[in-house]
């Protein structure tokens, strides 16, 4: 009789148990839904039609780059050098970028990295892209609210002449 009060002990505490940690689980999910749904004041994904924000930068060729210089439908990719899946898309996305009608001028990309770190990846956007290399947070991301990697986009004037992002894009298979 002692063995089996004993064992309905140890599995009464052990549900007891069970369902403290399955509160704190429920707990954590909400927190990160909170984060991940914008009420914890971090900004969300840019959507379609939202206004890309004012924002100001140098490409590595020195020329400015800001909003209001963004001409008809622009190409805007974000990568990251701490990125693997960044370092694996980058050929296709420089192939992508090389059929951009319009050409260099029509696609922007966006290093977020050290300055030192950031060599290789503008240098082979250079040629398809004006790059812009900046720390991640820069003034870019904040702009067109990238914080993930990588992030491709279409921006382009709606009705009022304000840029707004158009489609969702991502390179396509060579």
């Amino acid at each position: 009789m002692t063995i089996l009060v004993a064992a309905v002990l140890v599995v009464g505490l052990l549900g007891a148990v069970n369902f403290l940690l399955t509160f704190g689980v429920l707990k954590r999910l909400r927190e990160h839904t909170a984060l991940l749904s914008n009420k914890a004041g971090l900004s969300a994904e840019l959507g379609i039609a939202d206004p890309v924000g004012d924002f100001a930068a140098v490409d590595t060729d020195g020329a400015p780059v800001r909003r209001e210089l963004l001409r008809g439908e622009t190409f805007v990719a974000f990568v990251s050098t701490s990125c693997d899946s960044c370092r694996e898309k980058l050929p296709e996305l420089v192939e992508h970028a090389r059929r951009v009608p319009g050409g260099r001028e029509q696609v922007l990309a966006v290093v977020a990295a050290g300055a030192d770190d950031a060599g290789a990846f503008a240098e082979r956007l250079a040629a398809v892209a004006r790059v812009v290399v900046e720390p991640k947070g820069g003034p870019l991301s904040n702009a067109f609210r990238a914080f993930t990697y990588p992030t491709m986009m279409w921006v382009g004037p709606d009705d009022a002449g304000q840029v707004v992002r158009i489609k969702q894009a991502a390179p396509a298979p060579a």
